[in-house]
Parts: C-alpha cells; sequence; structure tokens
C-alpha cells in the first residue's frame, strides 16, 4: 500500500467485429492484467459485437507499466482459445492527473494521442475532464489476430494518503 499512486477504473465498454474461433461464433471474454494483478469481465455467448459495459479496478504503483489486455472464447471441453491481445498505455492519462485540479470547462480535452505503431489505437483517444475527474475513452485494435477492437473508458481514481505521482 506504501507505493500506490492510484486507481485506474477501467469500463470494458463492448468488442467490435472479434474474431470467430467457434463456428461463425465465439463466446468472447477480456482479462487485464497489472503487475500480478488480473481481472476478468463476464463471458458473453454467442457474440462477435459483445457489449460487457462493466467496470474493473487496478491499483497502480509503478506508472510505467502498461495495463495487458487479452481477449479469449470461452471453451467447455478444451483450452480458451485467445482472439487477440493488446497494451494500454496510461501517460497520457497520467500527464492529466500530475497537471492537478483543473479550472477548464466540462468536456475539454486535456491531451489527445494519434494511432501509432507505438501503441494499439485505432482511433484518436481523447483525455478528459469530466464529472470533476479525469478520463480517457478509446478504441484499442487487437493484435495477433485476424480482427477485433475493444473499446474502453479509463478513469484515475485517486486514493488519499496515496504517494503523489
Amino acid at each position: 500500500m506504501e507505493k500506490l499512486l492510484g486507481l485506474v477504473r477501467i469500463r470494458v465498454l463492448r468488442g467490435i467485429e472479434l474474431a470467430a474461433r467457434d463456428t461463425m461464433t465465439s463466446d468472447p471474454y477480456v482479462v487485464i492484467r497489472m503487475d500480478t494483478q488480473k481481472l476478468k469481465t463476464s463471458v458473453k455467448k454467442g457474440c462477435l459485437n459483445p457489449e460487457w459495459n462493466e467496470t474493473l479496478t487496478l491499483s497502480v504503483s509503478d506508472p510505467i507499466k502498461p495495463i495487458k489486455l487479452e481477449v479469449y472464447d470461452k471453451d467447455t471441453f478444451s483450452k480458451d482459445d485467445k482472439m487477440g491481445d493488446a497494451e494500454i498505455d496510461i501517460q497520457a492519462l497520467l500527464y492529466a492527473v500530475k497537471m492537478g485540479h483543473l479550472q477548464v470547462p466540462e468536456g475539454t480535452a486535456i491531451r489527445r494521442v494519434q494511432p501509432s505503431r507505438d501503441n494499439c489505437l485505432s482511433d484518436e483517444s481523447s483525455v478528459l475532464w469530466t464529472n470533476g475527474g479525469i478520463v480517457q475513452d478509446m478504441f484499442i485494435r487487437l493484435r495477433n489476430v485476424e480482427c477485433g477492437e475493444i473499446q474502453l473508458q479509463l478513469e484515475w481514481v485517486n486514493v488519499p494518503g496515496a504517494k503523489c505521482l
């Protein structure tokens, strides 16, 4: 707890055109990892465009470590099939957090991140000041698979007594 910087609340919103791993469909779920932490969404049966709308929360103690995301197809009688992976860089989110309490209008974009070879973004991602907090909306393109994206929203949560960034 002494190294804790804060929390990242990850809203796993939906999957878009995920790869079929069963006959013309899949039973996808998302696994989120950071250091030794591992969280999972629920399984969505028979769906290539699942809507999870689930919130997972990770504690952040090392601001350099990326969040790892993996998508799997749930199988009953065999090992779950991998449906792609991605890494999520939280540096743009942390940059906005370091700026402190902002005196900017609701919905102001503090930072914009463009898709590049160095990230898994499929579209521009904006870090916004909204509802008195800092959030980042993103569409993540899955790697090591023929198709698929995941829509996420990251939100920073300050923890009283945590170390400063």
